[in-house]
C-alpha cells in the first residue's frame, strides 16, 4: 500500500499550478473592477465640475457594463469548493420510457452544449450512445473552462419532462425522465515522477544455473521506493547499468496502477452519490403542455419561456442553486 504522502506530494504538485490560476482570476478580476469603478467615480466627479453630455454617455456606458460584471464576481465569490474550479464532464442518462426518454435525454444534450458555446467554452463529446429510433440513450461531455464544475454541478440529479410526446399516435401527455450528474475533471493524464532520493538501491549476484555465464559480479539490482514500500528487483542483464534501467520501468509501471487504483477510488467514491438520484427525486421540471413552465423544486425558480431554457438560457437556475448552498454542494 503506498504511503499517503507519497501521493499527497504527487497530487499538491499537480494541484499548485491549477490554484495559482484560479487565485490570479480571482486577483485580476477583483483588480479590473477596482480600476473600472474607481475610473468611473472619477468622471463622475468631474462631470461634476465640468459637465459634458459625450463623457457623461460614456459614462452611463460604463457603468452599465460595470454592473453585470460585479454581479458574475459575486456569484464567482460562492464557487469555492474544494473542486469548482475544474474543468466538468457531465453525464447524460435517458431513464425509462423508451423513445420518448431518449429523446428527452439528448435535449439536454442540445441545451448543456448551447449553454457551454454562448460562453465560449470548449465542449468534447467523450462518449455518446444512440437512440434506438430517435435521441440517446446516454452520453458524456466534457466542458473545459475555469470553474466549470462550480457551474455545472448545480445541474446533477433527475431532469422530468412534460409534454405531448411527438411519438404518440394519439397526441397524449407523456412524463420522461434523465439523470444528470457531473464530475470534476481531476488529472487529464498520470505523471509518474520518482525523486533519487526516494529510492534506496542495493546490488547483488545475479542467481543462475552455473557454468561459464553465472554473473561473478554485482550486477543485479533491488530497488525500494521509500514513500510506497514497492520493491522491485532485475538480473536479466549482465549490465549493473541495464539491471537499474529495467528495475525503474517496472517500478513505474506498478506506481502507474497504484494510482489508477487510487483515482478510480475518487471516481468510485463520486459514482456513489449516484444512488441519491431516483425518479421519484426529481430537481427540476420542464412542462411543455397544457403550459410552459421550468421549475427548479429546490430553490423554487420558475421559468414560463421553455424554449429560451432549452437553448442554453440556464444562468438564472443555475444562480439560484448557487445563491442558496454556496459551497455545500
Amino acid at each position: 500500500m503506498a504511503a499517503p504522502g507519497f501521493w499527497d506530494n504527487q497530487e499538491r504538485a499537480r494541484e499548485s499550478v491549477a490554484q495559482v490560476k484560479s487565485l490570479k482570476s480571482w486577483i485580476d478580476g477583483f483588480d479590473d473592477l477596482d480600476r473600472r469603478i474607481t475610473s468611473a467615480r472619477e468622471l463622475d466627479e468631474l462631470l461634476a465640475a465640468e459637465p459634458d453630455e459625450g463623457l457623461a454617455t460614456e459614462l452611463d456606458r460604463d457603468v452599465d457594463g460595470i454592473g453585470p460584471d460585479v454581479d458574475a464576481y459575486e456569484l464567482k465569490s460562492l464557487m469555492r469548493g474544494a473542486d469548482d474550479y475544474r474543468d466538468a464532464q457531465l453525464e447524460i442518462s435517458a431513464g425509462a420510457g423508451g423513445t420518448e426518454a431518449q429523446d428527452w435525454a439528448e435535449m439536454l444534450e442540445r441545451m448543456y452544449t448551447r449553454w457551454a458555446e454562448r460562453r465560449g467554452f470548449t465542449v468534447d463529446i467523450l462518449d455518446r450512445s444512440e437512440g434506438e429510433e430517435a435521441g440517446i440513450k446516454g452520453c458524456v461531455l466534457e466542458i473545459r473552462v475555469m470553474f466549470a464544475y462550480g457551474f455545472l454541478r448545480a445541474e446533477s440529479g433527475v431532469h422530468r419532462l412534460v409534454r405531448i410526446s411527438p411519438f404518440d399516435s394519439q397526441a397524449r401527455r407523456h412524463t420522461s425522465f434523465a439523470s444528470v450528474f457531473v464530475y470534476p475533471v481531476v488529472n487529464e493524464e498520470i505523471n509518474i515522477e520518482i525523486r533519487d532520493e526516494d529510492i534506496e538501491m542495493e546490488v547483488f549476484r545475479a542467481s543462475g544455473a552455473g557454468g561459464q555465464h553465472v554473473n561473478k559480479t554485482s550486477s543485479a539490482v533491488r530497488l525500494r521506493h521509500l514513500p510506497s514500500g514497492i520493491v522491485v528487483s532485475s538480473q536479466q542483464e549482465r549490465s549493473q547499468g541495464k539491471n537499474k534501467t529495467l528495475a525503474m520501468k517496472m517500478l513505474k509501471n506498478r506506481l502507474y496502477k497504484l494510482e489508477v487504483e487510487r483515482q478510480a477510488a475518487v471516481k468510485a467514491a463520486f459514482d456513489a452519490t449516484k444512488q441519491d438520484v431516483t425518479f421519484g427525486s426529481q430537481i427540476r421540471s420542464y412542462v411543455f403542455q397544457p403550459y410552459t413552465m421550468v421549475n427548479d423544486h429546490r430553490t423554487e425558480t420558475k421559468i414560463t419561456d421553455v424554449q429560451r431554457v432549452m437553448g442554453g438560457d440556464i444562468d438564472d437556475l443555475i444562480q439560484a442553486f448557487l445563491r442558496q448552498t454556496g459551497t455545500t454542494a
